[in-house]
């Protein structure tokens, strides 16, 4: 066969398999992987930024931020392309779709990839080492988010609340899901497993606080889990045990349900100590103050102005009471 032939049957068949390559495998493969991003596929929202590319048609290519109504706009598209709530490989056929409705182009192969998200914020805050947002650019988990916040801080109190967003649940006002942290911690399915979404919250509050304050070594506020968990004893023992000549006397002071101050409740300190009486419970937010033998008692008044100024300035102020 004469070379001339052949070169001739080449240029003559060429044209038939061109047209029996589907637009789906070209549109797939005529993008080079070095111009997709590489953050995850996952559904868009206003303020992502997408890059937007059409084959043959660099007026066209160029980054695009979807705006606050979940929409793009294109050079020569008349109309907004809705895009949120779509993966790319829908957007990608949204946008061919407005560019043939608006007689831009016949047949245009168009590549969507995911340059930055901003839609999808995940909020860790509350007592963990470090709060932060971060964008859920992967299907993450509650372990994921805490990890990334540093884990929980030392007076992490008992409970991790997650808030969802109201429209991703359907309903008018948000979800708050309790998730014990001892089970959050022993890497339970349930909890540590659980799937986060876009706008997820998860705040963990402080644990309840016990104050000690008057003739003790290291006055000061002690973290506490639960109230039956903490006591007189307990509370003496983390503020580094009394100091010399102790009242015999302490006194507890707690805020009661519908009262406008707080209660006062003397205790045999003494007698508790020396086993002699049991040891008394305390709660979140209890004053247990302990007079010096020979010194004046102050009252619950003094000792709460005493407290919140000391919050703010540390527990050095406390030191005055003894």
């Amino acid at each position: 066969m004469k070379p001339e032939f052949c070169l001739l049957l080449v240029m003559a068949v060429t044209p038939i398999f061109a047209q029996q390559v589907s637009p789906e495998r070209v549109n797939s493969n005529a993008i080079s992987s070095g111009d997709r991003s590489s953050l995850p596929a996952e559904k868009i929202g206003p303020d992502d930024l997408l890059g937007v590319s059409v084959y043959d048609s660099p007026e066209l290519s160029h980054p695009v931020r979807v705006d606050a109504n979940g929409a793009i706009r294109l050079p020569m598209v008349k109309q907004p392309i809705s895009v949120s709530g779509l993966y790319p490989a829908e957007i990608e056929v949204a946008i061919s779709k407005a560019l043939v409705d608006g007689n831009v182009l016949v047949a245009p192969l168009v590549s969507v990839s995911v340059l930055e998200y901003r839609s999808r914020p995940i909020t860790v805050m509350g007592a963990v080492r470090n709060p932060i947002v971060f964008q859920a650019d992967a299907p993450l988990t509650l372990l994921d988010a805490i990890s990334r916040a540093g884990g929980l801080a030392d007076n992490a109190g008992p409970v991790i609340l997650l808030s969802r967003p109201a429209s991703a649940a359907g309903e008018s006002a948000k979800i708050t899901q309790r998730i014990p942290v001892q089970s959050f911690l022993n890497l339970d399915e349930d909890f540590a497993n659980l799937k986060l979404e876009a706008g997820d919250v998860i705040r963990v509050p402080v644990a309840g606080q016990v104050y000690v304050l008057g003739s003790v070594k290291r006055p000061g506020a002690f973290s506490v889990n639960d109230g039956a968990e903490s006591s007189v004893m307990k509370a003496l023992a983390v503020s580094g045990g009394l100091d010399e000549h102790p009242s015999h006397v302490a006194y507890i002071y707690r805020v009661e349900a519908g009262a406008a101050g707080r209660s006062e409740m003397p205790i045999e300190l003494k007698k508790i100590i020396d086993r002699k009486a049991p040891d008394v419970a305390l709660e979140a937010d209890d004053i247990l103050y302990i007079p010096t033998a020979n010194g004046r008692r102050i009252s619950s008044k003094i000792l709460e102005t005493s407290l919140a100024v000391s919050l703010g300035l540390g527990t050095a102020l406390l030191y005055i009471y003894h």
